[in-house]
Parts: structure tokens; C-alpha cells; sequence
């Protein structure tokens, strides 16, 4: 297995995150074609793997791999703290990428007798679940004494389209970012999958050991009921979503005891649940 340093998980030449491609522009009237090259965003297979055991193979952005090993360690329930991973490396595999994620002794091995097989997802939150009662749940709660104002909310928003260079550039990706209280984006991930941008925003908070009573968590895709179940593992008590809720994960929402914004725009945004904690 290659070293395991967490801080030096990349490689050093790293696939690109974007690609350049021609394409001609049709109009529906008699305009002539207009040629012009196109960035991509880049999708690539990962495959994930504890000690000698593959677990996971995911599509998703080539970038920010330590944080996404990092952070799919803790929202998948595999790690409770980022101390219980020794290390992370990142190798070429023949298809796409490989993360050999070290843990502490028997971590994995406690984990396995609940493991769920996941293969090619950017968009499914529960493969590999054969019963509805194994719908993985957070058993922690947000600081109920958080409290977040709406400017700072108005802040954040407004910073996010600038933490965003690979969507400008492609239209393609989603992103998470964490806000603080006064509502200075301090970290932002993008990514195709949106719950890879949420792993990778995770593992990066993690790795810096934030207080997740510190902040809030942003996302720029639709709330479904594993953005709130990966929220909650993290122990952050305030989502706000630019698109709207499931209903689940209004559910789980309330059942955390979390605030659920969504709907959010420069002038308004949506309170679902736990508004005691929003302040003017």
C-alpha cells in the first residue's frame, strides 16, 4: 500500500477536473451554426477501498479525494471522528481512481456486519439497502442553543457563486459550504455527485476539527433525506438548500431536531422546520 500521509492524498499528476470539447450551437431559426469549444466537468470512477477490501465504487469529481474518503468514512457510519483513519492514499487504477483509506485496527471489521454494497452512484443515497429499516440514521443532534441570523444566511449566499470555479466553468457541478455565524463561507467542495460535494465539505471540516456548532452547512442542489442524514453525522444543527425539501428529509430533519431552509434566494428563503434558531 502506497503512504498513507492524509495530508498529501492527491496525486501528483492528477487528473483534470474539467475538459475542453467542439460543439456547434443550433438555433431553431435559419441562423447559421456557431462553433465553439465547451468545458466538460469531468466524471470519473472511485474506487474506494478499506485496507484490502473494496467498499465502494463512486462517480464523482477527481479532486478533494482525501476530504471525500474523509468524509464518506463518517456519513456512511464506517468512522465515528477522523481520528479513527490513520491515513488515505491515491492511486491510478485502470478505469479511473483508487483510495486506499487506512483505519485504526478493527474499525472496519465492526463496521462489515452492517455493510452495504454501493457501485456507480452520483445521485443514489440508499443503494445497496434491501429493507427499509436500514435506512442509515445519525445519532447525533445539532447545539439546540445555535442561533443563526438571516443576514448571515444573505452573506453566505451571496459568496457562494464565487467558491464555485468549476461550475462557471462548466454549469455542471454541485457544492456544499460551510458558513461561520457571522456568514463568511470558511470552506466549499464541488463536485457532479451533490452528495460527494457534501462528503468532501465534511471530511474537510473533519480533517480541520470545526465545531459543527461554529456554522451552518450550504448546498446549491434539491434537500433529500441523505443531505440531512450526512448533515447530522456531521452534529450541524442548520442546512439551507437553494432548491426545495423531500419530504423525508423534512422528516429526519425534525427528528434530528435540525433548521431546514430551502427555497433560498437573495431576497428570501424558505423556513421548513427549526426556525427558533433564525434570528433577524
Amino acid at each position: 500500500m502506497p503512504a498513507t500521509d492524509p495530508d498529501s492524498a492527491d496525486l501528483s499528476n492528477a487528473p483534470p477536473t474539467s475538459v475542453r470539447v467542439p460543439t456547434r450551437i443550433l438555433a431553431y431559426s435559419e441562423a447559421p451554426p456557431v462553433e465553439e469549444t465547451r468545458a466538460l466537468a469531468v466524471e470519473m470512477p472511485v474506487n474506494l477501498v478499506y485496507g484490502s477490501v473494496p467498499y465502494a465504487v463512486m462517480m464523482t469529481t477527481p479532486a478533494d479525494l482525501a476530504d471525500f474518503a474523509y468524509g464518506f468514512s463518517l456519513t456512511e457510519g464506517i468512522v465515528e471522528s477522523a481520528d479513527e483513519i490513520r491515513g488515505v492514499a491515491v492511486e491510478e487504477a485502470e478505469e479511473g481512481l483508487r483510495v486506499l483509506i487506512d483505519l485504526v485496527p478493527g474499525r472496519l471489521r465492526e463496521h462489515l456486519a452492517r455493510k452495504r454494497a454501493i457501485s456507480g452512484r452520483t445521485g443514489c443515497g440508499v443503494c445497496g439497502i434491501d429493507d427499509l429499516a436500514a435506512l442509515p440514521t445519525a445519532e447525533t443532534r445539532g447545539a439546540p442553543d445555535l442561533r443563526v441570523s438571516l443576514r448571515a444566511i444573505e452573506r453566505a449566499l451571496a459568496a457562494l457563486s464565487d467558491a464555485q470555479a468549476l461550475n462557471r466553468e462548466t454549469r455542471a457541478v454541485h457544492a456544499a459550504a460551510w458558513a461561520d455565524l457571522d456568514g463568511t463561507l470558511l470552506a466549499a467542495r464541488e463536485d457532479v455527485g451533490r452528495h460527494n460535494a457534501l462528503d468532501k465539505l465534511i471530511g474537510a471540516l473533519i480533517r480541520e476539527g470545526r465545531d459543527p456548532a461554529s456554522g451552518f452547512a450550504v448546498i446549491t442542489s434539491r434537500c433529500s433525506f441523505e443531505m440531512v442524514e450526512k448533515t447530522a453525522r456531521l452534529g450541524a444543527a442548520v442546512i439551507v438548500a437553494i432548491s426545495a425539501p423531500t419530504s423525508l428529509a423534512l422528516a429526519r430533519a425534525r427528528m434530528h431536531g435540525m433548521t431546514l431552509c430551502a427555497i433560498a434566494r437573495s431576497d428570501t428563503l424558505t423556513s421548513f422546520c427549526g426556525g427558533e434558531r433564525l434570528s433577524a
